[in-house]
């Protein structure tokens, strides 16, 4: 590489500001940060003076930074769901070439309007699937090239969504309205689809589903229930989605044992005083009972593939910690993986079952398993050199995954109703 890869960011929200920009800022010799954009003065004065960027180069929205002359090589565009579209046309049309954070959008025919305005453009859209980058699935998906299990017969996933990543994202947080972001299918799991289409190495012919928000809803409130969790809930207690509990004293998530996920959504610099203002009357301080969601909570999809393979599919909120699963059966052996445990147990038939132990392999699991660091350098490398890795995921790729999320929902919609692709 001759020179450094320019990068703008619209959206410095917790994928922004706090996973790319300390990615860019970390492969100093290779990328360069050079404007941002989002609607909040403090997320932009913060992102300012941590990475040296010029004022006339901050900007209060996409729109306006769109309007400038093109100031990067690639725009990173990580605002919500509905704003993707739009704001990467215009980019496209700038002459930028575009990391997108995902979904690329509900709407089946904005993807389609997308594809066709980046071939005209000549430019690459990359859309951030970033688990096929993690050690855990980039070892399933050799194994599978190499032919461990023959051929592939059957997949069976399971993403355990965690019971506070529930209340926090889908219950009380950006994304519980399907109307206003996109269904908990495309908006959680199109990243499992993208896998599933990626390990199968086939697209989709049909889809059914089944599933629904069945718990938080306001009948379900136990006694008591206040519609704030600081405001004297008579019901706290005994409830685990409990906003105290969840933001201020659970060791893996409270501000009392660290200030990473989930309170920095939602204050900038958390201290217990700060996360605890939020919470009195903000958002993420609701009863879980009591909130404006829609999406679902537990929901599972049945794919039949192409080429063949059988593929079951469950998303559920009601787990004790948020981890997925895989097993890969095929004519000739099975592969079976635990992320969490960053272990992949693979079984040749009638012979014992080997361990692959993957932090043997590697110590970077930060960022979604280690993905997102990897998604980044190799996206770089892609952009700047023409080095397409087998993990990248190009928005005519990407969108396989997203048909088939807006499938499965539909056919849940419709009673489980067969959906062909």
């Amino acid at each position: 590489m001759t020179e450094k890869m320019k990068v703008a960011i619209v959206g410095l929200g917790s994928r922004g500001l706090l996973v790319y920009a300390p990615i860019v800022a970390q492969n100093d010799r290779k990328m360069e940060l050079v404007a941002v954009a989002d609607p909040l003065e403090a997320n932009v004065t913060e992102a300012k003076n941590r990475y040296h960027i010029k004022e006339e180069n901050c900007f209060r929205s996409a729109e306006e930074l769109l309007q400038a002359d093109r100031l990067a090589d690639i725009l990173f565009i990580c605002t919500q769901d509905r704003q993707h579209v739009p704001q990467a046309v215009a980019a496209l049309k700038k002459g930028y070439h575009v990391l997108l954070e995902k979904p690329v959008s509900p709407d089946a025919k904005e993807c389609d309007r997308l594809l066709q305005t980046a071939e005209e453009c000549q430019r690459k859209v990359c859309v951030c699937h970033v688990l096929r980058y993690t050690p855990f699935y980039s070892k399933i998906k050799e194994m599978l090239l190499a032919g461990a299990v023959s051929k592939v017969m059957n997949i069976q996933a399971r993403e355990d969504v965690g019971f506070f990543h529930q209340a926090h994202s889908f219950v009380r947080g950006n994304w519980r309205d399907a109307e206003e972001t996109s269904p908990m299918i495309l908006a959680k799991c199109c990243h499992d689809m993208d896998l599933l289409v990626w390990l199968a190495d086939s697209g989709c012919s049909t889809v059914s589903s089944f599933g629904g928000l069945s718990w938080f809803r306001e009948e379900n409130a136990p006694e008591g229930a206040a519609k704030y969790c600081l405001s004297g809930c008579a019901a706290k207690d005994d409830c685990p989605y409990d906003a105290e509990k969840i933001y201020i004293f659970d060791k893996k998530t409270g501000v009392r044992h660290h200030a990473g996920w989930p309170v920095n959504t939602f204050v900038l610099h958390p201290d217990e005083d700060s996360v605890r203002e939020a919470l009195r009357e903000g958002p993420y301080g609701r009863c879980v009972y009591h909130c404006d969601n829609n999406v679902v909570d537990h929901q599972v999809v049945n794919l039949n593939m192409e080429n063949g393979i059988t593929v079951t599919f469950s998303m559920c909120a009601f787990s004790a910690t948020c981890n997925r699963t895989i097993k890969i059966m095929g004519t000739m052996g099975q592969i079976e993986g635990d992320m969490g445990k960053n272990m992949i147990y693979y079984t040749p038939f009638g012979k014992e079952t080997e361990e692959i132990d993957l932090t043997k392999l590697t110590d970077d699991f930060s960022g979604h398993g280690g993905g997102d660091a990897r998604m980044v350098e190799q996206v770089c490398d892609y952009i700047m050199n023409g080095t397409k890795s087998p993990s990248i995921t190009d928005l005519a790729v990407s969108l396989e995954s997203h048909y088939i999320a807006l499938a499965a929902e539909r056919s849940r919609l419709e009673n489980g109703r067969a959906v062909t692709l």
